[in-house]
């Protein structure tokens, strides 16, 4: 139990803190405004910079495809659509519960506006009791919680374009999803792993491409730094942007170990929401521009592009491959779409809501799947069938 006395107590300087750190935030908000419209009068040369030193920055910087300073206004969407969204939820194995397993549960939704419909609701669970399956990840070095949140994430993909594949077509349509289409973390996976799990999402985009319908990953309190990123070009005091040569970076660590800070580093911590937040009215998106992320060099003809999008409550970062950011007209459906879900849902995409409730597992659904499973395995005789004491008592507590 949390004693909020106590917590109390501790709180008297927080809201102190969140000022000065409000105040300081405005300022390197101004002067990466200051840079960027001051980037934009000659951006072919930084352009130029990012492409000849960009594969030697020790951080992520993506690279702009159209004039920095642009407001593109959001296009109202057409009286007729339809949006397509993912979400999943899963059960993580225990050592402590009667069986060792998982479960990723999937809420897909089709709601078709302006087309007298009924929404298509439901969620498909996958139930994952093999030892062989279990056991693989730790041959690969990975924890079984981060194998289960790559197996959801693949999950997500493929039950979207299983859902589309079951409807009839015939409005503009978008399929949106909950997160980045980047997947930052498998670039570091062994490539046989990495392959297993991009090869069936990207083949599922190949279909989606070939239905003409665009893909949004949509990204709520997006932490990213990437077009912050690119303005450290516009303040390197250096002839060329020689990060390894001119500043020594060697890594993160060593430098908040030093305090020895680049120049360059002067916006640090402005994240790209912040930067477009000051930019950007509501119902206006940001210009395009390449994530220059390297696990995308696995993403064939599906390279990554993001935007940002003022929807009124926030600013969103969205991700769509190339194939949509290349087309006009899927790129203004893209966005249009999405700005009229995140209006209908009062600063979310009401899909996306949905597929989340539909697929969330609560404490009662986790309570109901292990009672199913235990009198399943007393059905196949395994008659001493129970939590680990340590389980059991935890559910008996008084507190």
């Amino acid at each position: 139990m949390l004693d909020f006395v106590k917590v109390a107590a501790q709180m008297g300087t927080v809201g102190q803190v969140i000022r000065q750190g409000a105040i300081a935030s405005q300022q390197k908000q101004a002067r990466a405004l200051e840079v960027l419209k001051r980037m934009a009068e000659n951006l072919d040369t930084y352009r130029q910079a990012i492409q000849a030193w960009g594969d030697s920055f020790p951080f992520n910087a993506a690279e702009p495809i159209e004039s920095l300073t642009v407001k593109h206004a959001v296009l109202p969407a057409p009286t007729s659509h339809t949006i397509f969204a993912t979400d999943g939820s899963q059960i993580a194995p225990s050592h402590h519960e009667i069986a060792y397993c998982y479960l990723i549960n999937v809420g897909r939704v089709a709601i078709a506006y302006g087309q007298g419909q009924r929404p298509h609701l439901d969620s498909v669970p996958q139930l994952v009791y093999d030892p062989d399956e279990l056991g693989r990840s730790r041959g690969w070095g990975l924890t079984i919680e981060d194998w289960l949140r790559y197996r959801r994430t693949q999950a997500e993909m493929l039950a979207l374009v299983e859902l589309i594949q079951t409807q009839n077509k015939q409005a503009p349509s978008l399929a949106l999803v909950d997160g980045s289409l980047i997947f930052w973390a498998w670039e570091s996976l062994p490539p046989m792993v990495r392959e297993e799990l991009l090869t069936p999402i990207l083949a599922a985009w190949d279909e989606l491409r070939a239905k003409g319908i665009p893909l949004v990953g949509y990204v709520s309190a997006s932490r990213s730094h990437e077009t912050v990123n690119f303005l450290r070009l516009g303040v390197c005091p250096y002839p060329e942007p020689n990060c390894a040569l001119h500043c020594g970076q060697t890594s993160q660590l060593s430098l908040e170990a030093t305090r020895d800070r680049p120049p360059c580093q002067v916006f640090d911590p402005l994240r790209d929401v912040l930067l477009w937040q000051a930019h950007l009215a509501p119902q206006q998106y940001s210009p395009l521009w390449r994530s220059r992320s390297r696990i995308l060099e696995h993403y064939g003809e599906h390279h990554i592009y993001v935007a940002y999008l003022h929807g009124g409550s926030e600013v969103v970062r969205l991700e769509v491959p190339e194939w949509v950011a290349r087309e006009a007209e899927l790129w203004q459906q893209a966005v249009s779409l999405t700005a009229a879900q995140i209006a209908k849902g009062r600063g979310y995409p009401v899909a996306l809501a949905e597929a989340h409730n539909l697929a969330v597992v609560r404490g009662s659904d986790r309570q109901r799947f292990f009672a199913l499973l235990e009198r399943e395995l007393i059905k196949a005789g395994h008659w001493h069938v129970a939590p680990s004491p340590k389980e059991q008592r935890k559910r008996q507590s008084i507190a």
